[in-house]
């Protein structure tokens, strides 16, 4: 199933304007708070709501690179692998279940007549309001976070999965049952293959919900994260460690979105144009 060119209405700017055009916002936002940075600490020093560059590093150099007193830890890198160990668990079970559920429901009109209501219901919930009763329910250790991530993100792609499945030309399917095929051979050999660059786009949408499930939850049950780490020193109005985090976390959902791009265009050309 080919996916349609994504071409705008009129001419294309030549390639260098176009990375003009691209860096041109970081720019204009980088620039921006610097002048404001200096402007602040020129009539403060003391000031910590927007700390310089140089801030920003000491205190990044003293997380990432010098051990924790007490716990031994270099404190970056164990919140980094935290993170990253509970975002990889809900991400990776959100999507073996929507390939699965939502490969079916889409094939099958009676699986999609009974799980179609309550994965809509399910997804109207704010996984946010649902966090206190996971913690409850579940305590307040990895399990409780893994499944906020997995209530957060699995309806939306076994939906978007379903849809893609019951959108497929019929024409393919028609021709191989005349052929002889069963309906799982239809599904697992010809579906199927044919879905999954729709769920890899799928999962690259759902980088950014999963990361806001991680840090809601890391923020009010958690002994190390990135999400922990943050909403542990705002109490002291610590910026030089608060943006550089934020900004930490933006460059791996940047990298795990480039790395599925990747993926996407390697391996199924031709659906990534």
């Amino acid at each position: 199933m080919k996916r349609p060119a994504m071409l705008g209405l009129f001419a294309q700017p030549p390639q260098l304007l176009n990375v003009v055009l691209a860096l041109a916002p970081f720019v204009i936002l980088i620039a921006t708070y610097l002048i404001a940075s200096d402007i602040r600490l020129a009539d403060n020093p003391s000031d910590k709501l927007l700390p310089s560059l140089q801030q920003m590093g000491d205190a990044l150099h003293r997380l990432a690179f010098e051990p924790d007193r007490r716990s031994g830890d270099y404190v970056f890198w164990a919140d980094t692998l935290a993170s990253l160990q509970r975002l990889a668990i809900g991400l990776a079970l959100s999507t073996l279940v929507a390939l699965i559920i939502g490969l079916n429901m889409g094939a099958f009109n009676g699986l999609y007549s009974l799980g179609n209501p309550i994965l809509t219901f399910i997804a109207m919930i704010p996984p946010l309001a649902l966090l206190p009763i996971l913690f409850i329910s579940l305590g307040i250790g990895e399990l409780g976070k893994v499944a906020l991530i997995f209530i957060g993100v699995f309806p939306i792609m076994t939906r978007d999965m379903a849809l893609s499945v019951r959108s497929f030309p019929r024409e393919q399917v028609v021709k191989a049952k005349t052929l002889g095929a069963s309906d799982l051979a239809v599904v697992y050999k010809i579906l199927l293959p044919q879905m999954m660059p729709r769920l890899i786009t799928a999962l690259r949408l759902s980088i950014g919900s999963a990361w806001l499930f991680l840090i809601a939850s890391e923020a009010i049950a958690a002994t190390e994260g990135l999400g922990y780490r943050i909403f542990l020193v705002r109490r002291y109005l610590s910026m030089d460690v608060i943006i550089p985090y934020v900004m930490w976390i933006t460059l791996l959902g940047f990298m795990m979105d480039w790395a599925l791009r990747l993926i996407l265009k390697w391996r199924y050309k031709w659906y990534e144009q």
